[in-house]
């Protein structure tokens, strides 16, 4: 049986994974919602058969859906969760789960006590990578002793973006990747400190909230910390994403698109060409067929400790202190 599927949201986001949808065997893009008509109906438009809506309870209303994607700015979270949720509807919800801490909180809650588990994940991509599963595979054995990580670039132009309701800022939205990474490779943080200052893109732009440069050294529940720094600063095309590992027995060093290992003096080199968003939409709709979840490697609860993480992050850098994990 053919499964329908619906978007929230008209953005690239939305496209990536809609295409990836409309490729699959036996999945159809039977929906899109978005923020006025004309935007939806542009989008649904690339998918034959597909209809837009402007209004959420229209779509699930109008067309039977097997699951809903959320590729929706962190603002926008909350109320189109509860819905799916009390619907009983499976979602795919991209990162980050909000702006904040309070929504994603209520969110996980009202999963907590659904009638029966729903199916859900979250769009931690990375995960998903080859060169993930790798560094997971050659960190076995080994202890960390420190974590270097970084998310540097420009500001993405989209108005929300710039404003701290909006996006929560820039490790909240964009280094909650490396973040997850962290986490996902080298244990659960237990306590962050954090450093935010605004140097260059509130005076090239008007209502930008957010720090444009940030550092946060983490404590991890191992003994081991991490420092990850970023910055919006840089000209378009300009930057750096990755996450290195310092270890007993020598350095593991990832990016999105490489692997670079250095081990009792021998050096090797990882890249692995994968296409990681088919391979999440992929393990979510084996799990919609078949209710097997085990592909799926970020839940809603795993992604919620990230984000507590770059949330505290965020208070420690408002108060000058230190924050424990456990006490938000």
């Amino acid at each position: 049986m053919e499964l329908q599927i619906g978007i929230v949201g008209t953005g690239w986001f939305s496209k990536v994974h809609g295409d990836i949808l409309a490729a699959l065997d036996g999945v159809k893009v039977a929906a899109v919602c978005g923020t006025s008509l004309p935007k939806a109906e542009s989008l649904a438009s690339r998918y034959e058969g597909s209809k837009g809506y402007d209004n959420l309870a229209d779509m699930l209303d109008g067309t039977k859906l097997d699951a809903v994607y959320l590729c929706i700015p962190p603002h926008a979270h909350g109320t189109i969760e509860a819905e799916l949720i009390d619907r009983g509807i499976p979602f795919l919800v991209e990162k980050p789960l909000g702006a904040e801490l309070d929504i994603p909180l209520d969110i996980y809650s009202r999963l907590q006590a659904s009638s029966k588990p729903l199916i859900h994940s979250v769009g931690y991509h990375f995960r998903y990578k080859a060169q993930t599963i790798k560094l997971k595979e050659l960190l076995e054995g080994k202890t960390v002793g420190m974590v270097l990580g970084c998310w540097m670039g420009d500001m993405p132009q989209v108005a929300w973006w710039r404003e701290q309701s909006g996006s929560g800022g820039q490790f909240i939205e964009q280094t909650t990747h490396i973040v997850d990474l962290l986490r996902y490779t080298a244990g659960e943080v237990e306590e962050v400190y954090a450093s935010y200052a605004n140097r260059v893109v509130h005076e090239q732009y008007e209502g930008v909230s957010v720090a444009d440069v940030g550092t946060v050294t983490l404590k991890l529940k191992s003994g081991a910390v991490a420092n990850i720094s970023n910055t919006c600063v840089l000209p378009a095309g300009v930057g750096e994403v990755g996450l290195s590992l310092y270890t007993d027995q020598g350095i593991l060093s990832w990016s999105p698109d490489l692997l670079e290992v250095s081990l009792s003096g021998e050096k090797s080199t990882f890249r692995i060409e994968d296409n990681p968003y088919r391979a999440e939409n992929e393990a979510f709709i084996h799990a919609l067929r078949t209710g097997d979840t085990s592909g799926i490697r970020s839940d809603y609860g795993d992604a919620l400790k990230t984000q507590r993480v770059t949330w505290a992050a965020l208070e420690s850098a408002r108060t000058g202190k230190p924050v424990q994990i456990n006490n938000i």
